[in-house]
């Protein structure tokens, strides 16, 4: 048998109330602008696979591969 790992989901929990808070309590609202958050970082998303694909490397990941190269 194995055991079991408690979840522990206070940090959605907390999370949620945060963003209906931000929303005035306005659950459609919230979901709103969960769904427009979302969309923003799926197109994120898919520039940026598109650019791997292209063969860019991002200047974000430029800066971290010549820093960890110089750190080795």
């Amino acid at each position: 048998m194995s055991a079991t790992v408690p979840f522990d989901n206070s940090h959605y929990e907390q999370a949620c109330d945060q963003a209906i808070a931000m929303c005035d309590g306005n659950l459609r609202s919230t979901i709103k602008a969960l769904i427009m958050a979302n969309e923003y970082l799926e197109a994120e998303l898919e520039e940026l696979q598109a650019a791997i694909s292209a063969g860019c490397i991002p200047d974000i990941s430029r800066g971290r591969m010549r820093s960890e190269s110089s750190a080795a």
